[in-house]
């Protein structure tokens, strides 16, 4: 029963029913004329079109919008209350990812008008305007046109057509457009015609619309704020890939939908428009206002994909010259111009892209390029055809980046970038699924020029370094994906974005490479060549690229496969994880199985879907010999067998080109590491690496045991390879082992015994840090493998370490000006406030309060947490949650303390009386976070029970459940860590 109002005032139960008919009659005649209110005014949207967020009131149309709007709300406001898409539209074709095949774009003309102004940088929402004209053939008859659109306002759409076969018919009649509205799960805009388009005629899609210019995320059209010559400036720039080209103009934003585009871009004076074509022409616009803007146009592009368009609107500088009759210029910031920081770039830029022409035969088909150093991109780079976008801290060189690997980095970005200009751009793949066959070419091809240009790189330990020990760690049989995705698999929008990760990248260069050991060089190249002739300015499937390496085998009868290239490779593509390959040297057995995590006894090849076919290049006592291939679960391979004699020895996999792990049987792990004892030189230096990190990943994951890969270690007072080093240091040396309390029992073992070993390698190098650092500015391995050695020894207890860096953090503080070198810069600022004391720490803290970098002020951060020193850092996680004098808000504080040896003990304490301030400084997710870093040494239920009982108060019910699964987990992990170092700490014993 209601309850009675509060005047008293009664009524019967007849005239009640009475009223409840009345008012259901009423609400029901209120609900039709909504009905019929709302399917008028979506008619009425055929002239002015609804929103992109549904609900949202339109913009003025553009006829009308002569002057900078005044501010219209942006995207992100609250919908009117209207029924959304959802509600109405009925199921169709606009409720799948891919568009329909009914139209076909063929051209694009467009014009974009963003209203920024240099000396209006302080707008809450910067907007712009544009209209475009997208000419289209109609393949399948229909009354139902669908392109995609996202928070965009359109404010008229029209259809011309059909078109006629002459241009400019003034006679051309109209396609009514009788509804137009949007989707949001998948992005469309659905045009309703009133009358039906003929297959085979052409159509002109005529659109006016507005949008806004993104802050916060570097997607679509988006701003940059920054600093130049003193001033704070700002500038525009896009990013269409994958699917932001619809955040910008409404479009068929489809890769395989290729298009030319005519583009106008309509800006302050002051500023330069830049895209992907060079300037056509220039003229000058008068708004209602009486101010005047600049109308740049641009040349016809050729046939590329909606992601592919580019734009930059900047107050820039640049730096140029010209590579074959075609220009390159740099922009980036004037001061970075004046200084020289854009000339390597520069001059590395157009040699890159006559050595991609001639391995070819195919010439860069634009008539320019232009570069663009961004002060924000989180994309890194982008290969926009005609116009590519970096973040400028990969494309400019600082005077003080000459004993960094930078230079070695800035050109492999822009060799992967100009790699795109033919794997990618000139020919794109035909959906998202195979986006590798443009990274993973792009980054395969970018060790070969970057190498090409420097040749003394050791390319097989950078690609090794940089791509292949990344992906090998992450991939493993059930978890991972494979590199070429099926399309049904694809159900969101943003599972296009997820693909841009470390397989495509890694693996697709990987396979690539692979690809090219069992193939000659010429074969190679020349299936390429024919591949990117045959689709250029079009679009491939990934069977299209096989066919042509097909050709080129069936060309030649001296390659034997043992199967189709394309039978090959799937049995890599489709697939997730990588083989284990395992020799027995007694019989010349050789078997593959799945590489599995933590691989439990009998696990067999049974859960995984099918065998690799796999190439096996392979050294015998030192000589290459002739590939084989295991296209089968086992194979006897006689020739592989070795004698009793202590010279005889096999490792597989030559130069590591096989994307796969290789085992050994007990007396071919016992011959290899008695080669290594007696002369580990006979070895290259690419298989030490191999063989120290596929024996540390087997043991690990249960394929070996332990005091296998330990055994390998032995010979390291006679490694003098910084990079094997690395390898080792990174497997026995981890950050649990580091920070752990409970590994003091293994610590005084593996100091004695790794010192014993690093005294050759440390003198090298301690000597070049002491005397001429300079003469490692071009050893890329040495400046990217330094900064573990050094601090490794200094961890280690090694003296002349902590004096070294006794001395470099002292003259530093004398001399600021004088900067710490950067490849041993970390370790010399943790172990100066380490053996220092409070006169230290609050110099690196004044160092850190006027440093504006935020990369710098994270490693300085960082630094501030290896105090030994307990009131330290109690001091700085006061600092942390008060927000003044001081603003630590790169990093989380408190976190960074727990994570040190000594700070886990004093962050819980501080926890204890704080940790309302902490919540509230970092937010509760930082709780969760405390509490594993706090409890990472935890072994019993015990003590999960007591740090469960001590974040109890803090923690939020859901929090306490998701937390006590994940201290189970750790505490598992723990238990199994435990017995492994027990077994390192005895062969340590015995080995020391």
């Amino acid at each position: 029963m209601r309850p009675s109002s509060s005047s008293g005032f009664y009524v019967s139960r007849t005239v009640a029913a009475l009223l409840v008919g009345l008012a259901a009659a009423l609400l029901l005649a209120l609900a039709v004329i909504a009905a019929l209110y709302g399917h008028c005014a979506r008619v009425e949207l055929s002239e002015l079109c609804g929103r992109g967020v549904p609900g949202a009131a339109p913009s003025p149309s553009l006829q009308r919008e002569e002057s900078p709007p005044t501010s219209q709300p942006g995207p992100e406001r609250e919908p009117a209350a209207a029924p959304t898409p959802r509600n109405w539209r009925p199921p169709g074709p606009w409720d799948q990812l891919r568009l329909p095949s009914w139209l076909v774009p063929l051209h694009y003309e467009l014009e974009l008008w963003p209203r920024l102004l240099p000396d209006d940088l302080s707008a809450p929402s910067l907007r712009f305007t544009g209209r475009v004209n997208i000419t289209v053939r109609c393949e399948v008859s229909t009354k139902q046109l669908l392109l995609h659109s996202l928070s965009l306002d359109c404010e008229r759409a029209e259809v011309r057509g059909p078109l006629s076969s002459s241009t400019g018919d003034a006679t051309v009649g109209r396609v009514p457009v009788d509804d137009v509205w949007f989707t949001l799960d998948t992005q469309y805009m659905v045009l309703e015609l009133g009358e039906t388009l003929q297959s085979g005629s052409r159509y002109e899609l005529q659109l006016s619309f507005s949008g806004p210019v993104y802050q916060d995320t570097r997607e679509g059209l988006f701003l940059n704020v920054y600093t130049d010559q003193g001033e704070r400036r700002a500038l525009l720039a896009s990013q269409m890939e994958p699917t932001f080209a619809r955040n910008v103009f409404p479009c068929f934003d489809e890769p395989a939908l290729k298009a030319t585009f005519n583009v106008t871009i309509i800006h302050h004076p002051t500023y330069v428009a830049l895209s992907n074509m060079p300037r056509l022409g220039q003229s000058e616009k008068e708004d209602v206002n009486g101010s005047k803007w600049t109308v740049t146009t641009f040349y016809t592009t050729p046939q590329m994909p909606t992601y592919l368009a580019a734009f930059a609107i900047c107050d820039y500088d640049h730096v140029n010259r010209t590579e074959r009759g075609k220009e390159i210029r740099i922009w980036a910031r004037k001061d970075a111009i004046a200084n020289g920081n854009a000339d390597f770039a520069l001059n590395i830029t157009g040699p890159i892209f006559s050595f991609m022409e001639d391995l070819f035969n195919i010439s860069y088909p634009l008539p320019k390029t232009d570069i663009v150093a961004l002060p924000i991109f989180d994309n890194r780079a982008m290969e926009n055809w005609g116009l590519l976008m970096f973040d400028e801290s990969l494309l400019l060189l600082q005077p003080s980046d000459q004993l960094t690997e930078k230079k070695t980095v800035i050109f492999h970005i822009i060799s992967h970038e100009i790699g795109h200009q033919w794997f990618g751009n000139l020919v794109t793949m035909n959906w998202w699924n195979n986006i590798w066959l443009n990274e993973g070419f792009a980054s395969y091809f970018e060790f070969g020029v970057t190498n090409y240009f420097n040749p003394k790189l050791p390319k097989n330990e950078v690609f090794f370094s940089n791509i292949l020990h990344g992906v090998l760690r992450e991939d493993h049989a059930l978890v991972s994906r494979a590199v070429s995705m099926k399309v049904e698999n694809f159900t969101e929008m943003s599972e296009i974005n997820e693909l841009f990760d470390l397989f495509t990248y890694n693996k697709g260069a990987s396979m690539a490479r692979m690809l090219s050991s069992f193939l000659n060089e010429n074969l190679f190249i020349g299936a390429l060549k024919s591949y990117l002739e045959t689709f250029s300015y079009s679009n491939a499937e990934q069977d299209d690229l096989w066919r042509h390496f097909q050709m080129a085998i069936d060309d030649q009868n001296k390659i034997i496969l043992p199967a189709t290239v394309k039978g090959i490779m799937d049995s890599w593509t489709h697939k997730s994880g990588f083989p284990v390959i395992t020799l027995n040297v007694s019989t010349g057995i050789i078997k593959q199985e799945p590489f599995y995590l933590g691989k439990v006894k009998n696990q067999t090849l049974l859960t995984h879907n099918d065998t690799w076919i796999v190439p096996i290049l392979w050294i015998k006592n030192g000589t290459t010999q002739s590939l084989v291939w295991l296209d089968k679960s086992s194979k006897v391979f006689p020739e592989m067998q070795v004698s009793d004699s202590d010279h005889d020895w096999v490792i597989l996999n030559l130069n590591m080109t096989g994307y796969y792990r290789v085992n050994y049987d007990e007396l071919g792990w016992k011959k290899l590491n008695q080669q290594l004892g007696k002369d580990p030189k006979a070895i290259p230096v690419i298989h030490r690496l191999q063989l120290i990190d596929d024996a540390f990943s087997l043991s690990k994951n249960n394929y070996i045991e332990v005091e296998t890969a330990l055994d390998l270690t032995k010979y390291l007072a006679e490694e003098d390879e910084i990079i094997v080093w690395h390898a080792v240091l990174a497997n026995l040396v981890t950050r649990d082992l580091v920070s752990d309390v409970n590994s003091y029992d293994i610590y005084p073992l593996l100091k004695k015994y790794l010192l014993k070993r690093l005294n050759s390698i440390w003198n090298i190098y301690s000597t070049i840090i002491r005397e001429n650092l300079a003469a490692l500015q071009d050893d890329y391995l040495a400046l990217t493998s330094l900064e573990k050695l050094f601090g490794t020894a200094c961890w280690l207890g090694l003296e002349d370490c902590l004096q070294l860096s006794r001395e470099f953090f002292r003259k530093w503080m004398n001399h600021p000006e004088n900067e710490i070198p950067y490849p041993i810069k970390n370790v010399i600022l943790c172990y100066g406030i380490a053996l220092g004391n409070d006169k230290e720490w609050d110099f690196l803290l004044s160092i850190y309060t006027n440093k504006t970098k935020e990369e710098e002020r994270i490693q300085l951060a960082y630094a501030l947490s290896c105090s030994k020193d307990p009131w330290i850092l109690k001091r700085y996680m006061e600092y942390a949650i008060i927000t003044s004098p001081l603003n630590f808000n790169e990093t989380n504080i408190i976190e960074v303390v727990a994570a040190s040896e000594v700070g886990r003990y004093i962050a819980k304490d501080f926890l204890v009386n704080n940790w309302q301030a902490v919540s509230e400084r970092y937010g509760t997710q930082s709780l969760v976070t405390l509490m594993y870093i706090i409890g990472r040494t935890i072994s019993t239920d015990l003590q999960i029970m007591e740090l469960q009982q001590f974040f109890s108060n803090m923690l939020e019910e859901h929090q306490r459940i998701t937390v006590h699964a994940k201290l189970l987990t750790i505490k598992n992990e723990n238990l199994k860590n435990k017995k492994q170092n027990a077994r390192i700490a005895e062969w340590l014993w015995k080995n020391t």
